[in-house]
């Protein structure tokens, strides 16, 4: 099938919360082709240790391709141990510049429990304004919901949970089935 022609693969929600010295990432595990929901449970947040330094990684996009970066992000990682924005930005350059990983459709959210960034193959990395970011299909319903509960005495944790569920009751591509990891800074 031609690109155009290919109904496509949605569903997923990624949020990033730093509040409290905590910082949380949580994902949704909706996978859609079309208007078929294909799986609901996938885990699509993950913890990464390499050179024993842990790092909370989410990903919206192919699923293929955000394992391709994130196995290129661990090699970063451990080529520089507990440099997490040295190593977001060597991939980011990376994925602009390497004609394979150019066509990789997937972004990432990374944090070390100290720095927040968002990956994207547009060679960007950028770390939210206001500790809160959030990717994929109900990416900015998850991003306004949080927002507005940043302000108020709920954890990291309960800020991600509720901002997701509110995603889940707008986004038809995000459900409630999360995965979500925290990580001291």
């Amino acid at each position: 099938m031609q690109r155009e022609e290919f109904p496509g693969w949605h569903g997923t929600t990624i949020i990033g919360v730093r509040k409290g010295g905590q910082v949380v990432i949580a994902g949704d595990g909706q996978v859609s082709l079309g208007q078929t929901v294909i799986k609901g449970s996938a885990r699509k947040v993950r913890r990464l240790s390499p050179g024993g330094f842990d790092v909370v990684a989410g990903f919206a996009g192919s699923t293929a391709d955000a394992f391709t970066l994130l196995e290129r992000l661990e090699t970063k990682l451990e080529a520089s141990p507990g440099q997490l924005q040295r190593a977001s930005v060597e991939l980011a350059k990376d994925w602009r510049t390497d004609k394979y990983l150019q066509k990789l459709e997937a972004m990432l959210i990374v944090t070390d429990g100290s720095d927040l960034y968002v990956i994207t193959g547009a060679g960007d990395v950028l770390e939210p304004e206001h500790d809160v970011t959030a990717i994929g299909s109900g990416g900015n319903y998850a991003l306004a919901a949080a927002r507005a509960m940043m302000d108020s005495d709920k954890t990291a944790e309960e800020v991600a949970r509720a901002a997701m569920a509110i995603a889940a009751d707008i986004c038809v591509y995000t459900n409630g089935n999360l995965t979500v990891e925290s990580i001291s800074g």
